[in-house]
């Protein structure tokens, strides 16, 4: 009989969509076998009878604002709160580092800093800005995994936004090439007209980003996918408002997919106190009957993934002029705690743990083309976690492990541990030297 490096056995492992009892066999750092019978191996573990062996997430969606703006995040800290969580792949948005990553030699910086601190594996966007347009072959080549762009002001002046022409450039410099665009989908000229004047409230908050903004940059950009033929994801829906026009757009074939974020899922504008600067994000959260809807769209498969959008940075910017919303930074640091978090509401509303999974693993690792992520199946990196689903636990930001402790979970009780997690088949242990790999577009 074959003897592997690890053999994990596991009562009860996510394999083909579907939870069974598995032997689970590692050589490499590569799933090798499969098995409903014994496997031998150099080391075996089994998981305890109360553990589910899955797949390692995959986050699309980060912001470690390293180089430039370390003190908010960095790479050692956000993959260490990464793991966590149960994430053993992030993909690195373009901002808000400075550089950001809009040229070669701004990704060689990225992978500088990256490489020596990564305690999970690491790939990168490009980013698609007004002076980037017409070299985005360059970072394509390089091996980014497609390019971020915004339609409305991103809050940092060195990644300024698209215009509608220049959308439509970008859209077609990406199918020149079978690239991907994802795009921060608010229009600009609907936020200026519902643009206030700051303060506490919530709600008023809320009003000044309203549905309107994000239906009128998805028809946007919906109908640039279809003149030019090029791949779009929409990043961070917030509003079930846009719904019907995405159905519209996936019936009619088009190339486009969608994600949203735990926080629009576990978290309600009701449940925000005015002032509590810690839930601010743009788009915003919204109200009961919006997540209900957003819940809706992820089962009938409208919404394609759930990805953090971890966007931290330190807490005097994020609790900054005494509540003003207006001024505070927009940002959910939500690494370590987007699988409790939805899962925790996914079961209270009889979503199994299996559809969880779908949009949190392999979904958004198909979507980036990294077929070796997100699934238990020989061939498969060894990125595995033993979660225990029903041991609950009381968020505590002080005790996270991004840098800054800020949390819009804070304080919440929530479900679902990641107790142990294997990086390539090798277990990561805190005070473990980092061995995350940099990741290439396939």
């Amino acid at each position: 009989m074959t003897e592997f490096d690890l053999v994990l056995k596991a009562a009860s492992a996510l394999v083909d969509g579907v939870f069974r009892p598995a032997w689970v066999g590692v050589t490499g750092g590569t799933i090798a076998a499969v098995s409903d019978i014994p496997l031998e191996g150099r080391e075996v573990v089994e998981l305890a009878a109360d553990e589910v062996l899955v797949p390692g997430l995959v986050d699309s969606h980060v912001h470690v604002n390293e180089p430039g703006r370390t003190e908010w995040e960095g790479f050692a800290s956000a993959t260490r709160a990464a793991a966590a969580g149960g994430v053993t792949t992030i993909v690195d948005m373009p901002l808000n580092s400075i550089p950001p990553t809009v040229s070669p030699s701004a990704l060689d910086a990225k992978l500088a800093v990256a490489g020596p601190q990564a305690s999970v594996d690491v790939g990168f966007w490009g980013g698609a800005i007004p002076s980037s347009l017409g070299h985005l072959r360059e970072l394509h080549e390089r091996g980014v995994f497609g390019f971020k762009c915004f339609l409305a002001p991103s809050g940092v002046d060195e990644f300024p936004h698209l215009d509608t022409a220049q959308l439509n450039l970008a859209l077609d410099e990406v199918a020149s090439f079978g690239g991907l665009l994802i795009v921060h989908a608010e229009d600009p000229a609907v936020l200026e007209a519902h643009a206030d004047h700051g303060g506490a409230d919530y709600h008023r908050f809320v009003e000044s980003r309203p549905p309107e903004a994000e239906i009128a940059a998805i028809r946007t950009v919906v109908d640039g996918v279809r003149r030019s033929g090029a791949r779009a994801h929409i990043l961070h829906l917030s509003s079930a408002a846009a719904l019907p026009l995405l159905r519209e757009a996936k019936a009619e074939g088009l190339p486009i997919t969608v994600e949203t974020c735990p926080h629009y899922l576990a978290i309600t504008e009701e449940q925000v106190p005015d002032g509590a600067t810690q839930f601010k994000c743009c788009p915003p959260i919204r109200d009961e009957a919006n997540r209900d809807l957003l819940w809706e769209a992820l089962l009938d498969g409208t919404i394609d993934i759930v990805v953090t959008d971890h966007s931290p940075s330190t807490a005097e910017l994020k609790f900054a002029h005494g509540g003003d919303f207006e001024l505070a930074w927009g940002g959910i640091a939500g690494l370590q705690t987007g699988l409790a978090a939805v899962w925790t509401e996914a079961s209270r509303r009889g979503v199994s743990l299996e559809r969880v999974l779908q949009w949190m693993s392999r979904g958004p690792a198909d979507l980036i083309g990294l077929g070796s992520k997100g699934r238990i199946a020989p061939g498969a990196d060894a990125d595995l976690v033993a979660f225990a689903p029903d041991e609950s636990f009381t968020v505590d930001a002080r005790r996270l492990l991004h840098k800054n402790p800020v949390s819009a979970f804070d304080g919440r009780a929530l479900r679902g541990v990641a107790r142990r997690v294997w990086l390539a088949g090798s277990p990561l242990l805190p005070g473990d030297p980092p061995r995350g790999r940099l990741l290439d577009r396939p």
